[in-house]
């Protein structure tokens, strides 16, 4: 991996949150980012919320000015809020942190003691489920030695496998450098509501960027099942074949890059299918359903295991509260990156 930057940029970090009626999480989320010493900006941006989302973060403030409040008039999305943060930012190094989650003490700097050999650095997550918050803690084990990420790796990491939980490496909240970003051009698709991250990680690492992954340092999500990310709507699915799409036409790709762009997209292709069945179901009732699930034969399995999963759901109590359920990490042990060079 090559050498890039000095050390002394550890101390100016950006952090970046999106937030649409978040006014019972804002707080939590700015707190733990301005507890980190490494922090020199947050940035909040309200994406035009109908509830106290503004009135919260600003009270979530600790008077030392770092903290800064953008306000949308028109929801815009994820994608836009970020971007309208990110042409104000002035910090070399960019941290994203969503509204619902939370950043442990002492997060950044133990991502930070990583080699400076990157251009995005991210950890594993930690996952919780209502009031299992309390043990996340001790999944922090710090950097650890830094894998690097390469594209094909990443792409074929954001296909999901059925009956298991979700891992996708698009979930990953990194630190970036904003001179990358800047350099190539980079910003967050506003055309997507959903996959907004994929999308730039797989923009930056086609551009070249070193994009190292470490054990969890402190990223605590929230997993709720009406969060955006867990909401597959049908135009969402199809603006990331859109993308999927636009990389495949691109020049210079490697022959294992391409391969696992087409099968991200083959495996949002079915989804986008599946919803689009629901969706005749839900305007023109089943015949309708029927004949459009004759038009997407590649896609019969996975409606078929969806529908049966979903059915089944009915019937089969669940495991328990959602206070009961432990932390778990995003990746987990198992996953095999090269090692950061």
């Amino acid at each position: 991996m090559r050498s890039v930057q000095a050390q002394t940029d550890g101390a100016d970090v950006c952090v970046i949150i999106a937030a649409r009626n978040a006014e019972a999480t804002i707080a939590t989320a700015v707190a733990s980012a301005l507890r980190q010493p490494e922090v020199a900006e947050v940035i909040v941006v309200d994406d035009a919320s109908t509830d106290r989302t503004s009135a919260a973060a600003e009270a979530a403030g600790d008077g030392s000015g770092r903290l800064k409040l953008l306000r949308l008039t028109r929801n815009a999305g994820p994608a836009a809020a970020r971007n309208a943060a990110l042409a104000v930012a002035t910090a070399r190094l960019l941290c994203v942190l969503d509204a619902d989650d939370y950043f442990l003490d002492g997060r950044l700097g133990r991502l930070l003691a990583a080699p400076r050999t990157w251009d995005f650095i991210a950890d594993d997550i930690v996952l919780v489920r209502g009031n299992a918050a309390a043990a996340v803690a001790g999944l922090v084990t710090g950097p650890g030695q830094p894998q690097r990420l390469s594209l094909e790796a990443f792409v074929a990491g954001n296909i999901g496998r059925a009956r298991e939980h979700r891992r996708e490496l698009g979930f990953l909240k990194p630190i970036m450098r904003r001179s990358f970003l800047q350099r190539h051009g980079l910003r967050y698709d506003e055309r997507l509501r959903l996959g907004e991250d994929y999308a730039l990680y797989v923009e930056a690492l086609a551009a070249g960027a070193v994009f190292a992954v470490t054990a969890p340092c402190g990223y605590v999500a929230i997993e709720r099942a009406d969060s955006l990310s867990a909401q597959h709507r049908t135009d969402d699915l199809g603006a990331i074949i859109t993308f999927d799409d636009a990389m495949l036409a691109r020049s210079g790709l490697s022959a294992a890059a391409r391969k696992a762009l087409r099968a991200h997209r083959d495996a949002t292709m079915r989804k986008w299918q599946h919803r689009r069945v629901l969706d005749r179901r839900h305007s023109h009732g089943y015949t309708a359903a029927f004949r459009e699930l004759l038009q997407a034969p590649r896609a019969w399995r996975h409606i078929l295991s969806e529908t049966l999963d979903a059915k089944l759901a009915r019937f089969v109590p669940a495991r328990g509260p959602e206070g009961d359920a432990a932390p778990r990490l995003l990746l987990g042990p198992g996953q095999v990156l090269r090692p950061a060079r």
